[in-house]
């Protein structure tokens, strides 16, 4: 398929369609956002012009081939083993690029797509069962109820709580964690977060697809060499765990790591096991201090608790260098438009 057709069998809100403008003019019912994504997508241009989410740094406008795109769409297909006339359901902003490839694996594959609001509860109003779908971990707290309704489910931009972790190990759904960015058409590596042999679920590794070298640079950062979605190598600032030539460990972000008296600490580590205590969204993260340069802080999002230091150093596995030395209590957190926790502007509230 080149970028002038789509699959015969693809169809849009369930209806087929027999020319590029008939499913352009179509599409302006659905929204503008959607409407204006086939534009691009059928234009002369070789390149989409995506805008990065803005969770790890500032937004910025970067190009993606359509080539690479198309690649990506068929890697996710042949690996979760879907064909054409798969049932989809599209519920993420296609003004990103979450949103944008479940459209490019549908035209390139041949599905059979809806495309619903992006909200909390996607799922609440329809009756449909889909073959697949794709969430952030907010969409999948606020559609356990209804999750009956996808049968296989990928989860990116964010981290699965423990306590999410646990309420899905008894559903039916196939549900698989992603690791991907903007620059990587999504993900190039899953894992699964249910139906495991190990009930370890947390502690299980990130497989990637095929074609994808995985190494680490002198920060411990993985470095991703996947030329069928990316003419540059892509440096990340993930520290990692390499296990073996196609899997890994993700272990936090290089760029969130705290330096309080000398010590390092990664703060997802430390959120995974805070996890098991804290049912409010919360994060941890470094402030300017006099003597530690950096102390660690607990911001939870929500009215205040009973929660207390010495009632986290009683409850939780932390080091004494891991408990946060103040809670701080936020009405609300701010959020990136992709619905990630924007850390440095709800940190600032401080």
């Amino acid at each position: 398929m080149n970028n002038t057709q789509f699959h015969k069998e693809f169809k849009l809100q369930g209806k087929s369609f027999d020319s590029i403008n008939e499913l352009i003019y179509f599409s302006k019912s659905i929204s503008d956002e959607v409407s204006s994504f086939l534009v691009e997508w059928f234009n002369k241009n070789s390149f989409v012009e995506v805008k990065t989410s803005g969770s790890t740094g500032t937004p910025k406008l970067i190009q993606l081939q359509k080539k690479h795109m198309v690649n990506s769409a068929l890697a996710t297909g042949n690996y979760f083993k879907l064909p054409e006339k798969t049932s989809a359901l599209l519920c993420m902003s296609t003004h990103y690029i979450a949103g944008k490839i479940m459209l490019v694996r549908a035209l390139t594959l041949g599905w059979d797509i809806d495309v619903v609001e992006a909200e909390s509860n996607p799922l609440k109003n329809t009756s449909k069962i889909y073959d697949f779908s794709a969430m952030v971990p907010l969409q999948l707290q606020n559609s356990l109820n209804d999750l009956f309704k996808v049968k296989k489910l990928i989860v990116g931009g964010g981290v699965v709580s423990n306590e999410l972790l646990n309420k899905i190990q008894k559903i039916e759904t196939e549900v698989f964690a992603t690791y991907g960015m903007t620059e990587t058409i999504t993900h190039i590596a899953v894992k699964k977060l249910n139906h495991c042999h190990s009930e370890l679920v947390e502690e299980s590794n990130y497989v990637s697809f095929p074609n994808v070298i995985l190494s680490i640079d002198e920060r411990g950062c993985l470095v991703i060499d996947a030329p069928k979605v990316s003419d540059e190598v892509v440096v990340t600032n993930d520290l990692v765990e390499i296990i073996s030539d196609n899997s890994f460990h993700w272990l936090g972000r290089f760029d969130s790591i705290i330096n309080s008296g000398g010590i390092k600490l990664i703060p997802e580590q430390i959120e995974e096991k805070l996890s098991k205590l804290i049912k409010q969204r919360f994060f941890v993260t470094g402030i300017k201090d006099a003597i530690l340069g950096e102390k660690l802080v607990l911001l939870i999002e929500g009215l205040e608790t009973n929660l207390s230091l010495n009632k986290l150093k009683e409850l939780s596995t932390l080091s004494k260098f891991e408990v946060p030395k103040e809670v701080f209590y936020v009405e609300k957190f701010i959020e990136t438009p992709t619905k990630k926790i924007n850390r440095n502007k709800t940190v600032s509230l401080l």
